[in-house]
This record gives C-alpha cells, structure tokens and sequence, in this order.
C-alpha cells in the first residue's frame, strides 16, 4: 500500500501555493506510506537554464559547491537539507558524466528544464518538513508516500522516479514483469539505479517518449506491456497523466474545478484543497487515461 497524489493548476494566480496544496495532500497520505516520501515540482523558468536535482547524502555542501564549480563554470548551487539544485547552461550528458565520474556518494534524483524532485526515507510529515514544501510555486506537482513492499527503504528506493528530461512518475501497485522488461530496456539503452518496479515503469513511459511517441498513447500501450496491478501518475513538463490497469483495485480519485485537477489515492488527501466541495469528482475508470496539460 502507497499514496499518491498530484496537482495541476488551471489559474495561475495559486501558483504561489502550490507547496501548500501539495504538502497538505502528502501529509493526508501519510497512513498509506510511513516509510519514505518525495515529490516533483514543475515551475516555469529560463529556457537556457538545466536544473540538476541531486541528493549529496553525507557530502558537505560547501566542499561539494567548491568542487563541482572547478569543473561546471558559472554553475549555480542551492542547497535543502541534504539536497541541491544545480543551474547550469551545460548539456545533460556533460553534467551527469562529470557527477558520476567524480562524485560517487551524489546521486542525480532528476533532471530537465523545469522539474525539481525531493525525496527521502522517513515518516511523510517528516520529509514535507525538511524540504520546506510549503515554500514551493510552481504550476504543477506529484507526491509519493511509500509503504515497501518489494525493495530496500533507501532514498533511491522512493519515488518520484525520473529516468528523462523533465519526467518523473509515481506508482501505487506492483509489476509482475519488471525484471523481463528491465533487461529488454537496459539493451535499449536504459539506465536502472534502483531493484524498484517503480523505476521500471518509469523507463518503459522515456524509451517510448524518446521515440516520439504521446504520453497518451504510451500510456494505453503500458496497458498491454506492463503487468501487474498499478495506478500511475506520470509528469511531463507540461501536465501530467492518470492511468489505472484494467482491473483497478488500486484506489484513486480526481477532484476537477475550474482552478485546478487533483488526484490521490483517497479523497482525504484532498479535503483541504479551496473549494473541493464544489469539485467535479470522480473515480477515474479502469484501463482509461486521463490527462492535462499534456
């Protein structure tokens, strides 16, 4: 059992309170996922700019700031608890050779233009504090409380999981055929860090997406390719998605206004959110995908 949660904003003017809505739908789902918790912001911002998520475990900072300058001019580090954003002009594959060539105790959580992920081992309302959510703007977010079930409680074993520029996806379910799928995708070129089905499912939606296929109809084509009990979300720089296997015994529920799209895996993640009594609320159907923004 997890919890998962999403927001994607339809008025700009709740922006400001996005870490808000969000930090209060993580800690709705705090008895659905006591070990561990993350979450994935998107916010508008340079064009130019890449935006390294990375989690420097027992590094110092300040010594981490001093080396990775010395190889990445003109980067820009910022620091939350006991992980960094780094800005850099830098292509991604630059970047992440130079950290992983380098800085073996950092890892790289997430990458792209606009997103930035959190994530640590812990209870939810634990993790909401130490990376300040509440603080957060942006125009849309994903959030995950982990119950483990098929791995280690580690920081790389919860979600968000991101293996593409400015993707990530949450999960509450298992896959049956995880392992078959990471040996047919680590041939295709992807890269695992973790034993999680998660991340899998995860790499499956960016080896589709880097072949130009839609979210929407990766998504329908994971219905066939993935096996297993499951409800997604999936982030994209612009919106996220929804989907449900055929079965759906995983729980899940939108709440739509004109202001905004909301899910989570039961509705009192959601009971504090502006004018929910007036929303649109559904169950989203089994083996269908929905999607905003995207």
């Amino acid at each position: 059992m997890c919890g998962i949660v999403g927001i994607y904003l339809k008025n700009k003017k709740f922006e400001k309170s996005l870490g808000k809505m969000l930090s209060g739908m993580l800690n709705n789902m705090e008895s659905r996922g006591p070990d561990s918790a993350g979450f994935a912001i998107y916010k508008d911002e340079s064009k130019k700019l890449y935006k390294f998520s990375l989690c420097i475990n027992d590094l110092n900072f300040n010594s981490f700031k001093k080396e990775i300058s010395k190889k990445l001019k003109k980067a820009r580090l910022a620091q939350i608890s006991d992980h960094v954003i780094l800005k850099t002009l830098e292509q991604p594959k630059k970047v992440i050779e130079i950290i992983n060539s380098n800085f073996p105790k950092v890892s790289i959580v997430g990458y792209g233009r606009s997103i930035e992920i959190f994530k640590q081992v812990g209870n939810p309302k634990d993790v909401v504090k130490k990376f300040k959510l509440d603080s957060f703007s942006g125009t849309h977010g994903i959030g995950h409380t982990r119950m483990a079930t098929e791995s280690a409680i580690t920081t790389d074993g919860s979600h968000p999981y991101s293996t593409g520029e400015d993707e990530c996806l949450v999960h509450n379910g298992s896959l049956s055929n995880h392992n078959n799928l990471r040996r047919k995708l680590t041939k295709k070129g992807s890269v695992f860090n973790s034993e999680n089905d998660t991340e899998v499912a995860a790499g499956y939606v960016s080896n589709s997406l880097s072949n130009n296929i839609s979210l929407k109809d990766t998504l329908t084509s994971g219905l066939k390719d993935l096996d297993g009990f499951y409800t997604f979300i999936t982030g994209t720089r612009k919106g996220f998605a929804v989907v449900r296997d055929e079965i759906a015994c995983k729980p899940a529920v939108i709440a739509e206004t004109k202001n905004y799209v909301a899910i989570a895996s039961e509705f009192q993640a959601m009971a504090h959110l502006p004018d929910v009594n007036n929303a649109k609320i559904f169950e989203p159907e089994p083996g269908i995908v929905y999607s905003w923004g995207n």
